[in-house]
């Protein structure tokens, strides 16, 4: 038997499947004309659509409609005035995730809706981050990945959360601290910067308490691949009188880098050997003449991730020296005094990354020839010639005492990183 295809048939094998077009995207005024037989992915991300239905339908012509980014709620799709189920009209459809189909019946009832998915979202399986390296730990649904030496974390797994009301996001919350610096030698010795201190604002991860150096911080978005952490050793001290400290080393993550802390200056005041060293926190100055500390946030970054140290303040025979604190995270050390006290160290930060409250990143106290130490906190050392907090990024102190020698070493940096497993 042969088919003779007329001008009626042809058009209801045209409407038989439809034939869906490329995203048609709205922007508040440009109008999308409809053809029978086809099928449209509209985007109202940007604005509302007006879709024009054909003007001259036979029975049976379809025109299917389709939510692309689920956004109909907010930006709704309307039909120009037609007949509807009898009634003159135009009709508007506000569901996300919405699909329509329409079919036209004849010149009495017009147009009519046949089918209608109001699915809203797809039930995709929740999923996390899942990944290796460093010693891990929980808190609830958090994972913490500690490195108190160089590692790597490896991504193996994502997060699925702008897909899945119950999945985690691809985004991880950090603490990357440096090395401490190491003091100078001599005595009235500056106690050293800690060093430099950066971490995310928890928002990620649980929302955990940081310190004001982390309020606003974003946290790093990874991807499924391995990021080599650096954790930064604390600086040498130096090795006899007259010396200045070394600074220590920076400690990296992804696209965050620490800068070591600043080596405070020698004592003695043999010259520019008494200036304290720049860095993540600068060293104090020391000496028997005034010398200045070295300037904190260097190189700089935004908050800062430390301060600067204070000066020494030595003023020659018979008077003895003293020197200045250790820069901390929060607060730059202060200066020695003429009365032979060693300068404070600066006050370093508390974060609780990792579950439990913890100060970090403070300056090492100022030594002095014949009297007192200054304080210091948060790893930093306020012992006579004492090292600081290994894994804190703490600063070493300044020694007191006559004929005093070589400098200590600064404490040693650590990485901590964070996200939500389950």
């Amino acid at each position: 038997m042969t088919t003779k295809i007329t001008e009626q048939n042809i058009s209801e094998l045209a409407n038989a499947g439809v034939n869906w077009q490329s995203v048609f995207t709205g922007d508040g005024s440009t109008g999308l004309t409809a053809v029978a037989g086809r099928g449209y992915f509209i985007n109202t991300t940007s604005g509302t659509v007006t879709v024009t239905l054909p003007a001259s339908p036979s029975a049976g012509d379809v025109v299917v409609l389709k939510d692309y980014a689920r956004t109909w709620n907010t930006n709704n799709v309307t039909t120009n005035s037609v007949l509807s189920d009898g009634s003159t009209n135009s009709l508007t459809f506000s569901t996300n995730g919405q699909t329509v189909t329409l079919v036209y019946m004849d010149g009495t009832k017009g147009w009519s809706l046949i089918n209608e998915d109001t699915t809203t979202e797809l039930q995709i399986p929740a999923a996390f981050i899942s990944a290796t390296g460093g010693t891990v730990t929980t808190s609830g649904d958090y994972k913490i990945h500690t490195f108190t030496g160089d590692g790597c974390f490896v991504v193996s797994t994502l997060g699925n959360a702008p897909l899945s009301p119950i999945g985690g996001p691809d985004v991880v919350d950090y603490l990357v601290v440096a090395g401490g610096g190491g003091t100078g030698g001599g005595e009235g010795v500056g106690g050293s910067g800690a060093g430099g201190y950066r971490e995310s604002s928890g928002a990620a991860s649980g929302c955990y308490t940081v310190s004001p150096l982390g309020s606003g911080v974003c946290g790093i978005t990874v991807t499924a691949t391995t990021y080599p952490i650096t954790v930064g050793g604390g600086g040498s001290g130096a090795p006899a009188t007259g010396e200045t400290g070394i600074n220590g080393s920076n400690s990296v993550f992804s696209t965050i880098t620490s800068a070591g802390g600043g080596g405070s200056g020698a004592g003695g005041g043999a010259g520019p050997t008494g200036n304290g060293a720049n860095g993540g926190s600068g060293g104090g100055g020391g000496g028997r003449e005034c010398h200045p500390g070295g300037t904190g946030n260097t190189p700089p970054v935004s908050p800062p991730q430390g301060n600067s140290g204070g000066n020494s303040a030595g003023v020659g025979p018979p008077s003895s020296d003293s020197g200045g604190g250790g820069g901390g995270a929060t607060a730059a050390g202060t200066n020695g005094t003429s009365l032979s006290t060693g300068g404070n160290g600066g006050a370093g930060a508390t974060s609780s990354i990792n579950g439990t409250p913890t100060g970090r990143a403070g300056g090492g106290a100022g030594g002095s020839e014949v009297g007192a130490m200054g304080s210091a906190s948060d790893g930093g050392s306020s012992i006579n010639g004492g090292s600081g907090t290994a894994n804190t990024g703490g600063g070493s102190a300044g020694r007191t005492g006559p004929n005093a020698l070589g400098g200590v070493n600064g404490g040693k940096g650590i990485v901590i990183i964070r996200y939500k497993f389950q």
